[in-house]
């Protein structure tokens, strides 16, 4: 099944979607880990991790965002590729080995770019959820996105 990317002009403000899923493994987090070099023990050393305030492996907080921003892509909200204008993000709690999330996001806003014709800004309050309903990160991401070409 392929996705339809969508224009700034097929938004609607109070569209909603939730991504597919993403498991959050062992194998990812130290994937994480080595690419940013971000070796914090309770991302990485299981017996300090598992004798924390966490009680196990904890995925890094850019981790859940990177992963927010990734699940996006693949929902079936996706918008033609544009220019990521900022985020707002916040870390709820802990993303924990093992939890499965997925990314629930709305468009609060648009309005057509002062500065780049033929572009408009999107503005997309977003949670990041795991698999007990309960949110975990969540913020707003301020992106720029073609209009439908004339």
């Amino acid at each position: 099944m392929s996705v339809v990317e969508k224009y700034w002009d097929d938004a609607c403000e109070g569209d909603e979607c939730i991504s597919p899923t993403y498991t959050v493994t062992r194998e990812r987090i130290l994937a994480y880990a080595e690419l940013t070099g971000d070796h914090t023990p309770v991302h990485v050393d299981e017996a300090y991790a598992n004798a924390s305030h966490f009680g196990c492996l904890v995925a890094h907080g850019l981790f859940g965002l990177s992963i927010a921003d990734g699940l996006k892509t693949r929902s079936d909200m996706r918008f033609v590729p544009g220019m990521s204008l900022g985020w707002e993000w916040s870390f709820v709690v802990p993303i924990k080995l093992g939890d499965t999330v997925r990314v629930r996001f709305r468009v609060e806003s648009k309005r057509e770019s002062k500065s780049k014709p033929g572009w408009g800004i999107l503005v997309l309050p977003s949670e990041l959820i795991n698999q007990r309903d309960e949110v975990v990160q969540k913020g707003e991401h301020r992106v720029m996105v073609p209009r439908r070409p004339a």
